[in-house]
């Protein structure tokens, strides 16, 4: 009995050329290997627009938002475990 293979799901069309050939981004500066996995990252085959694969809208907002709270939750972690370690001294 053979397997059935899996079908790779269809992206969203690109918002800026309309080509449907794209392909998933792996790594970006911004997200490391989770923030495009994240997002649904996908770049366009065509024009080279990155874009949400799943929505087919621009990522910027996303983008903004992990870029700031990431770093934010990061130094509040750091502060806390800072403040704790100074109060047993």
């Amino acid at each position: 009995m053979q397997q059935p293979v899996p079908v790779q799901p269809q992206n969203a069309p690109c918002p800026k050329c309309g080509s449907a050939s794209a392909s998933k981004v792996s790594y970006t500066w911004w997200g490391g290997f989770l923030g495009p996995a994240m997002f649904h990252q996908v770049k366009c085959s065509q024009c080279g627009n990155s874009y949400n694969g799943k929505t087919g809208k621009s990522s910027t907002t996303a983008i903004i938002i992990y870029s700031v709270v990431i770093p934010l939750a990061i130094f509040f972690i750091c502060l806390i475990f800072w403040a704790i370690f100074y109060a047993m001294q």
